[in-house]
């Protein structure tokens, strides 16, 4: 009974803050990116990154302060497990859904080789062990490096005419949505009793979608645990595969929109951006805060399958790499091999016991 109330809580969590997220807090950063004039690359890079990377964000801070800090690999793995499903499973269902992404080839190669960097980061951080607060913040300072590579290394096809956009009713395939959609309008009418419409209220809305953020991270943590001992396996691994899959629910949803409207190139970038920021900041800014509040001289992380997790990883973007070069884009067919070398992942990951 334990197990399926924690797997329940976990579910429902997972839901609430795919929509919280979704629906609340990227609209109002992108309010708060409109009121202080931001480019749409700095934007992107920041506001934009943090609010679909939140969930992970504060899964990680949550996992680092639970338990003094016994349970920081679920935030972790959290991360690493969600780098893997944006590479396969958000470019790879975007290809299917859309019958086949076109891409800038510029903008790829830019953002996968910064991505290919930040893996370089969290190899370097994990070699020993043991986190610093030099290391911490080079993370930090990495991802306002990215911010100024994007200002500077423009895409030189960005002027082109973007595809118009198709309306929710003649978007093909809509309706496989149609009970996502009635779930997500019962859950958005509850939490707007709280904040009001998104349109005016965006400071506010801004405030309470943190705070529901990292209440909902939290109970996540927790159930994660109790639904892990119930099942007699690492935390982690739920981390890696149940976790990583849920709190990526936004780019999915945001990646196949704009795959549908023709946008594939952004629909590429969106995973590929988002795992950047996970690597960067999503790892460093929670240990920059334990590190400045505890005043100690580093944080210990496990490492026992760090050459595992840093080869998935690098494979994963590696065969993306392949196919979005070959053809200067990513077919129906290629984006099913994706999906089938996810469900590998996982397979191997639940059989094997593997973790970061």
């Amino acid at each position: 009974m334990e197990v399926l109330g924690s797997l329940a809580l976990i579910l429902a969590s997972v839901i609430v803050l795919a929509v919280m997220t979704d629906r609340f807090f990227i609209p109002s950063l992108d309010a708060i990116s409109r009121r202080l004039r931001l480019s749409d690359e700095v934007a992107g890079a920041s506001l934009m990154a943090m609010g679909s990377s939140a969930p992970e964000l504060a899964i990680a801070l949550m996992a680092l302060f639970t338990g003094g800090g016994e349970h920081s690999d679920v935030g972790i793995g959290t991360i690493v497990g969600s780098a893997v499903f944006n590479i396969l499973v958000i470019t790879g269902l975007s290809a299917v859904v859309a019958g086949g992404l076109h891409i800038h080839v510029f903008a790829v190669r830019r953002d996968i080789i910064y991505y290919v960097i930040s893996i370089g980061y969290l190899t370097l951080v994990f070699f020993d062990g043991h986190v610093s607060l030099i290391e911490a913040v080079l993370g930090l300072a990495g991802y306002a490096v990215y911010m100024i590579v994007l200002i500077v290394l423009k895409d030189p096809e960005d002027d082109e005419e973007p595809a118009a956009a198709l309306s929710g009713e003649d978007r093909p395939g809509q309706a496989k949505f149609a009970a996502w959609h009635q779930l997500e309008a019962v859950i958005v009418r509850l939490i707007r009793f709280i904040t009001g419409p998104p349109e005016r209220n965006y400071l506010w809305i801004f405030f309470v979608s943190i705070v529901l953020i990292v209440a909902l991270s939290y109970i996540l943590v927790e159930a994660t645990i109790v639904f892990s001992a119930g099942i007699g396996i690492p935390p982690v691994i739920v981390a890696l595969t149940l976790l990583a899959a849920g709190t990526s629910a936004p780019d999915l949803m945001s990646s196949v929109d704009v795959a549908r409207d023709g946008r594939g190139g952004m629909a590429v970038a969106n995973a590929v951006g988002s795992n950047t920021f996970d690597l960067l900041v999503g790892l460093a800014l929670p240990w920059t805060i334990a590190l400045a509040l505890q005043g100690g001289t580093g944080i210990n992380v496990g490492t026992g399958n760090l050459w595992i997790s840093i080869g998935i990883l690098v494979a994963t973007t590696l065969v993306l790499f392949a196919f979005l070069e070959t053809e200067r884009g990513l077919s129906r067919r290629e984006g099913w091999v994706l999906l089938l070398l996810y469900a590998v992942f996982v397979l191997y990951t639940l059989v094997s016991g593997t973790s970061v």
